[in-house]
């Protein structure tokens, strides 16, 4: 399936590259969130009049995206979670609680922009977690787990 990308995607390409992928890929999530359109000699045509609004646009969201980037960098949140005396948690500390607890100290994130590579959190101490706010964005932002009392 061809499509012409209307913003930068991860591993796949930038704004207005023809790019070829996978049928499911492109009709299950690349045209429902409107990040590509298919490539058919109107759209193309369409693209090319319209692309100084498409890059003007994909400009304010990463100057957005830096300017969220330059707030987070060095931020840090507690989470108080249940623990035993050993320090391993009853449960686990996911994206959902990490997206929340930045949320509330009034860092607007969202669970989607938090990456946990090793996966939710497990123990009480000190963790590093990556966000990715764009797709050339991303900071490292610092956890703190705590037992309840």
């Amino acid at each position: 399936m061809e499509l012409i990308l209307l913003q930068k995607v991860a591993n796949l390409g930038n704004l207005g590259d023809k790019v070829t992928v996978r049928a499911g890929y492109g009709r299950n999530f690349l045209l429902p969130t409107g990040r590509a359109v298919p490539a058919t000699t109107a759209n193309l045509a369409e693209f090319e009049a319209r692309r100084a609004e498409y890059e003007a646009k994909a400009k304010a969201v990463m100057d957005g995206a830096e300017g969220r980037k330059a707030r987070l960098e060095g931020q840090s949140v507690t989470i108080a979670a249940n623990a035993s005396t050993e320090g391993k948690l009853y449960g686990s500390i996911g994206p959902r609680e990490i997206a929340e607890a930045f949320t509330a100290a009034g860092h607007e994130l969202n669970k989607s922009e938090v990456i946990m590579g090793e996966g939710p959190i497990r123990h009480v101490g000190e963790h590093e977690v990556l966000v990715h706010l764009h797709a050339d964005v991303e900071v490292t932002v610092m956890v703190k787990i705590e037992a309840e009392a």
